[in-house]
């Protein structure tokens, strides 16, 4: 029996990682994307603002991947899928870290009083900054060792910070919109739907 157990558990876990790896590569098409449009001039007349935004589209797509991931386990129970949250995860905060870069390097060239400069007086930038220091706190404190550091209670209640960096980054992306609101919208109605989902499991 001891046997059979241990047999179905390599098997899973090979199961596993073949997925995961699936989805690594999976998760490194955009960016892959990105690249071969800059090589063959594919990016507009603007490059760097479309770098910029690509990024952002992807690093906001990613999070809210991300959210969905246990409202999905709960919906279906099917707890395989919760197996990939962090992976995802790290990935949001990937492209989040991307598109400041882009931000910072591209559009400003490292000139941190001028960025300083945006971040208090343009309200998109504001935001923008907010989010990517929730998140990169969140992801500095993703792993394994400090899962066991804060213990698994205080871990999850930091980490359900992640939330309100949802609710900023579709903020971020409302501000920074200057005519066709309806991909900000969009983002916002389903971020809405998830937040809604845990509300009610909460109170349930």
């Amino acid at each position: 029996m001891t046997e059979r157990l241990t047999i179905a558990s390599l098997s899973m876990s090979k199961h596993v990682a073949w997925h995961k790896r699936a989805l690594f590569v999976g998760c490194c098409v955009p960016l892959a994307s990105l690249i071969y449009n800059a090589l063959i001039g594919g990016l507009g007349p603007n490059p760097i603002e479309a770098t910029t935004r690509f990024l952002g589209d992807w690093a906001l797509s990613f999070l809210l991947i991300t959210l969905t991931v246990t409202p999905l386990r709960l919906i279906t129970r099917f707890a395989y899928v919760a197996r990939f949250r962090r992976m995802l995860g790290l990935f949001a905060f990937f492209y989040v870290f991307l598109h400041m870069m882009s931000y910072a390097g591209l559009d400003q060239f490292f000139n941190w009083p001028e960025i300083w400069r945006d971040i208090i007086k343009r309200k998109y930038i504001t935001f923008g900054f907010i989010a990517f220091v929730t998140l990169s706190f969140l992801a500095a404190t993703s792993t394994d060792t400090m899962v066991r550091r804060l213990g698994s209670r205080r871990w999850r209640r930091l980490h359900s910070f992640v939330y309100p960096a949802g609710i900023i980054a579709v903020v971020h992306f409302f501000y920074m919109t200057k005519a066709d609101y309806t991909q900000p919208t969009l983002y916002a109605s389903f971020l809405a739907i998830i937040l809604g989902y845990r509300l009610y499991r909460r109170h349930s």
